[in-house]
């Protein structure tokens, strides 16, 4: 028989060594780092060595993980990817990630609830469509998406609807946020997305004005608009393929929107 000190045994399964060394190959496949465990952290790209930060993180399995600006110093195309990952893995693991984050596409992106903090005071929380489409303050709008503000005066309030004047001098009637009954002139918000261009033809549009830019986007087209009262407002619209140049700069044009996608703010 072969002597007992050549001889190899299978550590028992039991065992804390094996027990850690099953989570960490556990660790390192979820972040898929497994094929590079035996490379030092400077041999690696900086996706992969914010990978083996992650999965430091979360080996002591924590109730919680505090995420502060994570993805900052990676590039576009790294940080989309690690976005992916992390949603991955929150997913999986079914641990509480607080993402702090100054990227507003980010947060949108990564988050089942956002709350929105300016000076280290809560302005808003909500999910990432309530935060987008019903901003209850101007910095949470502001910070939040690419966002026209409009002042208009206060006509009528009544069942939870205000009608209001634009200052193209149109009324439209929108619903009011719970709990606000707005005086005199309010300012509202509305996002370029949910408002079209038109060319000026006499149109009944809720504002008119004359381009001054014209930015395309690739996906889509962001035009600029200048009202008669100085306000610049941009318009977003998707690109088509077969989309011809309709408009010109200094070309003036209509801008129209449903109210609904009118929102008021609070003072």
């Amino acid at each position: 028989p072969p002597h007992p000190l050549l001889m190899t045994r299978r550590p028992p399964r039991s065992t804390p060594d094996y027990i850690r060394r099953q989570r960490q190959m556990c660790i390192r496949d979820r972040v898929k780092m497994e094929e590079l465990r035996n490379r030092q952290t400077d041999q690696i790209s900086g996706g992969q060595q914010q990978r083996v930060a992650l999965a430091r993180a979360l080996a002591p399995k924590p109730e919680v993980l505090l995420l502060d600006e994570p993805l900052a110093a990676l590039d576009y195309k790294l940080r989309k990817e690690m976005q992916i990952e992390l949603k991955r893995l929150q997913n999986e693991t079914g641990i509480t990630f607080i993402f702090v984050t100054h990227d507003q596409e980010e947060a949108l992106t990564m988050s089942d609830r956002i709350a929105v903090m300016e000076a280290g005071r809560i302005l808003q929380v909500g999910t990432p469509r309530q935060i987008y489409n019903h901003p209850e303050e101007r910095f949470v709008a502001d910070f939040i998406g690419s966002t026209n503000f409009l002042a208009a005066d206060v006509i009528s309030i009544g069942q939870g609807f205000v009608r209001l004047r634009l200052p193209s001098g149109n009324e439209i009637s929108t619903e009011l946020p719970e709990g606000m009954t707005p005086q005199g002139r309010v300012t509202t918000v509305v996002r370029p997305e949910y408002t079209r261009l038109l060319a000026d033809s006499d149109k009944t549009g809720d504002l008119k004005g004359v381009l001054e830019n014209i930015v395309y986007f690739g996906t889509d087209t962001h035009y600029h608009v200048r009202l008669p009262d100085e306000t610049l407002f941009v318009t977003r619209m998707q690109n088509q393929r077969e989309d011809m140049e309709a408009f010109k700069v200094e070309q003036p044009v209509e801008i129209v929107f449903k109210p609904n996608s009118v929102q008021v703010l609070r003072d």
